[in-house]
């Protein structure tokens, strides 16, 4: 299974926050850094399929309401390329109604949470997910 290129037995996992609002964006990241996490963020769902294929990151905490090319999208490619198909994907989204659970996990997220959300509630379910697929945290 390919890892980080920059992730070593010694060094935190790499996670990347796709999410289009600058403010939340940045809230996550410092929250993750703050935690020991390396971040990179992206803000459209094609840049997060690119620094996946490019960083095989660790973990992507992807938001589903993405410009250009939405989360939902961006997760069924990365679950379908070989090269991505490993990389743990949470949605973090407002999306709480219509099935959007269902619809999540129909893409390929391995988990969800819901917006507003906490980050302390982020970094559980983080923390959580790597566990699960057995990837070193922070």
């Amino acid at each position: 299974m390919p890892r980080s290129r920059r992730t070593t037995p010694d060094r935190p996992a790499l996670i990347v926050i796709a999410e289009d609002h600058a403010d939340t964006r940045e809230i996550y990241a410092s929250v993750l850094l703050r935690e020991g996490f390396r971040v990179e963020t992206v803000a459209d769902g094609a840049a997060a399929f690119s620094v996946a294929l490019d960083e095989h990151p660790d973990l992507i905490v992807m938001d589903l309401s993405l410009p250009h090319l939405d989360g939902w999208e961006a997760t069924r490619r990365l679950k379908r390329d070989p090269r991505t198909a490993h990389i743990p994907v949470i949605a973090c989204t407002a999306h709480i109604f219509g099935g959007s659970l269902e619809r999540a996990l129909d893409a390929g997220c391995d988990a969800y949470v819901t917006k507003p959300c906490l980050p302390q509630d982020l970094v559980r379910e983080v923390r959580a997910v790597l566990r699960r697929f057995g990837r070193r945290s922070a």
